[in-house]
């Protein structure tokens, strides 16, 4: 028949099992989403690096075309912002 200090050893020894699981667990999840964020993270790079080489080439090829689109943004933020 098993006592109580037994029991409490049984149900140590489990808990230790189950924190050992859920540690690993946790383990691989974080190392998964490091992962996933650092594949994003060089995505992310390489799309911006891409938008800002058409853009130098858009306003190299057009700038007349920049310059009025540039005025007419800061135009319209500068009333947006005031308006407030």
């Amino acid at each position: 028949m098993m006592d109580i200090k037994d029991k409490a050893e049984d149900f140590r020894d489990k808990a230790g099992d189950f924190a050992d699981e859920a540690g690993d667990k946790i383990a691989k999840a974080s190392s998964k989403a490091g992962n996933y964020l650092g594949e994003k993270g060089g995505q992310l790079r390489d799309a911006e690096q891409r938008v800002m080489g058409e853009t130098c080439s858009y306003i190299s090829e057009n700038p007349v075309s920049s310059i009025a689109i540039a005025a007419t943004a800061g135009y319209l933020l500068s009333r947006m912002l005031s308006a407030r």
